[in-house]
């Protein structure tokens, strides 16, 4: 069973991931850390509590989940933001720094399309690179 779980930089600085409501599941899932992986390590460490919790009260918990993790926008312009420019990502999205920047810092949202604009220039520009090879 595919679950969604979101990935969202706090106010201050940690990281949280949250499972997205579904009505396929009868619980929700959490975790938190400094860095993205943390967080999803905690995450992962919340489902196995509550696989655990559930044996112990004799309820049966799907074994087949599979998570499909995803940024809001501002969480992972931030989060890296030591790998991408904001100059760097204008070229790749075509979105103006200074826009970009407002979404980094939360002082704005993006709207829905400007959001699939950032996400498709991130998958071409990944696509370019997954065709480079160097002698």
């Amino acid at each position: 069973m595919k679950l969604k779980a979101i990935i969202v930089r706090g106010n201050n600085g940690t990281y949280d991931v949250n499972l997205e409501y579904s009505n396929k599941v009868t619980f929700g899932l959490f975790g938190q850390g400094d860095r993205v992986d943390e967080a999803i390590a905690d995450f992962y460490n919340s489902r196995d509590e509550m696989q655990a919790h559930y044996k112990e009260i004799g309820k049966k918990f799907p074994d087949n989940l599979d998570f499909e993790f995803k940024y809001d926008v501002a969480s992972f312009l931030e989060y890296y933001s030591n790998k991408f420019t904001l100059a760097g990502l204008q070229t790749i999205t075509g979105i103006n720094q200074g826009q970009l920047s407002h979404y980094v810092t939360g002082r704005k949202k993006p709207r829905q399309e400007t959001i699939q604009k950032i996400e498709d220039g991130i998958h071409r520009f990944a696509k370019e690179l997954s065709q480079v090879s160097f002698v």
